[in-house]
């Protein structure tokens, strides 16, 4: 495998963790406990493999994943959205601005990959000269 490939799968594979590991404090107070293992598995996982520094940045934008849904869950936001059917009328309260989580992610999503085309393009100088006195 080619390691421009490794690195993008690798930033993939951290990518899908670190949404998970946000999604398991989104929802900690419900669902969070069952998802948190999945992250942990997850970042043992790819922990252990060669490199895999490399895909590190996925992280960062593995935080873009859970804002885009609440971005889509709070749509209608800010604020109150009520709905009327033939059984009455419902409202909703406390809608957060979806731009503004839309924005979050859209700035998480694109962070990741210019950090990791950022430390692919940086030289690996292990003969660094030493400072003189």
């Amino acid at each position: 495998m080619t390691g421009n490939r490794r690195a993008w799968l690798l930033f993939t594979g951290w990518l899908l963790t670190g949404a998970c590991y946000l999604l398991a404090l989104i929802t900690v107070l419900s669902i969070g406990i069952f998802i948190l293992p999945i992250a942990v598995a997850g970042t043992v996982l790819l922990a252990t493999r060669r490199d895999t520094r490399l895909g590190l940045p996925g992280l960062l934008s593995g935080a873009s994943l859970p804002l885009f849904l609440l971005a889509y869950l709070n749509r209608h936001g800010p604020g109150t959205y009520c709905t009327t059917s033939a059984g009455g009328s419902s409202c909703t309260e406390g809608l957060l601005n979806p731009w503004l989580l839309l924005a979050a992610g859209l700035l998480a999503l694109g962070a990741g990959p210019a950090l990791l085309l950022r430390i692919r393009q940086r030289p690996v100088n292990s003969s660094a000269p030493s400072p003189s006195r």
